[in-house]
């Protein structure tokens, strides 16, 4: 088990993490398909497909599926338009905080921690995000979708954000959600928390086997208090 005594910074995804999105998704999807005629999907089907970013999300509306094969790409284009102009509109709309986030991330701030947000959601829509949840201030960095040339579970946007703080992996952690945050993690060698009640395309989180399973996020203070403390 790794040991946390040395973390200066704490990297968090978004969608599933620190906010319950997945209706506002599912509206802008479901507005976008509806425009362009194409069948309609369920508020849980967008749920189990959440993760990879907003790309593959459309391409897996689209085809209905979560391994989707090729997508015209003239309409794919146009589904993708009609989902940003709404997603746009409504992004301070139809979602929640997860219970304690506010609360914990103050702590974290006033315990010294820096930290950063790091998600496959299109870079775009995270500080309108952030800002409209009330919680933006407590980030010092964030990274979203499509800044970099990989997305988790590449560790690429990990690896940059630890250079952008000029910190080691090891004085890194990061904690998320879905199997993509955890095999991020693992390839750039940060220790890792899996959250146990976000988006994991249906799977539980103990599958992709996290150094540490947390099921609210309220006990990530317990966790590195306990590990200073030893």
């Amino acid at each position: 088990m790794p040991e946390l005594n040395e973390v200066k910074v704490i990297l968090f995804d978004l969608d599933g993490t620190l906010i319950d999105s997945v209706p506002q998704l599912y509206m802008a999807v479901q507005s976008a398909l509806d425009v362009n005629q194409l069948s309609s999907v369920s508020l849980e089907q967008v749920r189990e497909w959440i993760g990879n970013g907003a790309d593959v999300l459309l391409k897996r509306a689209m085809s209905r599926q979560y391994h989707f094969n090729d997508i015209d790409e003239a309409l794919f284009q146009k589904v993708k338009t009609d989902f940003n102009n709404h997603y746009h509109a409504g992004i301070d709309k139809n979602y929640s905080l997860y219970p304690a986030v506010p609360e914990t991330l103050s702590a974290l701030a006033k315990a010294g921690y820096t930290m950063a947000v790091v998600t496959n959601k299109p870079d775009e829509f995270v500080q309108p995000l952030l800002k409209s949840a009330g919680i933006a201030q407590f980030f010092a960095y964030t990274l979203g979708g499509g800044r970099l040339s990989q997305k988790k579970p590449d560790p690429m946007p990990l690896y940059y954000v630890c250079e952008q703080f000029s910190v080691k992996p090891t004085e890194t952690l990061m904690v998320g959600d879905s199997k993509n945050d955890i095999q991020a993690a693992k390839a750039a060698g940060i220790p890792v928390v899996g959250l146990s009640y976000g988006y994991n395309h249906g799977e539980p989180i103990e599958n992709s086997q996290p150094d540490w399973v947390l099921h609210r996020f309220d006990e990530l203070t317990a966790l590195l208090n306990a590990e200073i403390r030893n």
